[in-house]
């Protein structure tokens, strides 16, 4: 719990008196002890942070109308429950990893990256599996980097690759191009400045972070299932939205 103090809550009391919501209706809706909502009322009391949205959602009102006290920062986590793995460098995982949390989508896989052509040169049925789970039903996105974009070249600079990252890019696009005009897959070119690579499936997204100076393949990757709303696999999903909504779509030959 939050501190208290002996003023009581009048904001919530005035909200529940407009509802028609006595401690015990509304205790019994977010499953805790009428005497636990007493006291949010008169005590002032704050309750958990879970709790205390749920209470806002069933009464219509905002949670930090309720409780200022929940605006303040909340404690650091020393490990996050969306957190399955965390590897010290993209080259410790085996390819076998990400094909088969590819192969268990069921609804949804997205890939964004700037080329990733280790999938590919790893794993040549790429493409099939990317074909089957389409056919099962699944949305298949891939957005790879436009070898032509400011920001993809400063990538390459930045690795000391050169022009490699362009050949990578380009090399990418190959690999994934016979995908075009598979129902259920799209393919698209991206020139944003990429801050980590995505491997998406369904609840399941690999994050390779981009290291200033380190090719992706050192650097780290967390992998992270979802657990709740709003947590980190949410900020990430997003994150794909907003590029695949600058990118463009891939024609076929």
């Amino acid at each position: 719990m939050w501190g208290e103090t002996q003023v009581p809550n009048e904001r919530l009391r005035a909200v529940m008196a407009t509802g028609g919501w006595t401690y015990a209706t509304l205790a019994e809706k977010v499953e805790v002890d009428p005497k636990s909502v007493e006291r949010w009322v008169n005590l002032n009391r704050t309750p958990r942070r879970s709790t205390a949205i749920l209470a806002a959602e069933t009464l219509g009102e905002d949670v930090h109308a309720l409780w200022p006290a929940l605006r303040q920062a909340r404690p650091a986590r020393a490990v996050s429950p969306e957190l399955v793995a965390l590897y010290d460098q993209r080259a410790d995982i085996p390819v076998s990893t990400f094909v088969e949390m590819l192969t268990q989508a069921r609804e949804r896989i997205d890939v964004l990256v700037y080329a990733a052509v280790f999938l590919h040169e790893a794993y040549p049925r790429l493409n099939d599996l990317l074909r089957e789970r389409a056919a099962q039903g699944c949305a298949v996105r891939v957005a790879v980097g436009d070898a032509d974009s400011p920001n993809v070249q400063q990538r390459g600079q930045e690795e000391k690759f050169g022009h490699g990252i362009e050949s990578r890019c380009r090399l990418a696009l190959l690999h994934y191009r016979p995908l075009i005009g598979t129902p259920g897959v799209e393919v698209r070119t991206h020139g944003t400045t990429l801050y980590n690579s995505l491997y998406r499936a369904d609840d399941q997204v690999m994050v390779n972070a981009h290291v200033w100076g380190v090719n992706a393949y050192g650097a780290p990757v967390w992998h992270l299932r979802r657990h709740g709303e709003g947590g980190m696999f949410d900020t990430y999903a997003q994150s794909f939205d907003a590029v695949w909504a600058t990118a463009t779509p891939v024609q076929g030959v």
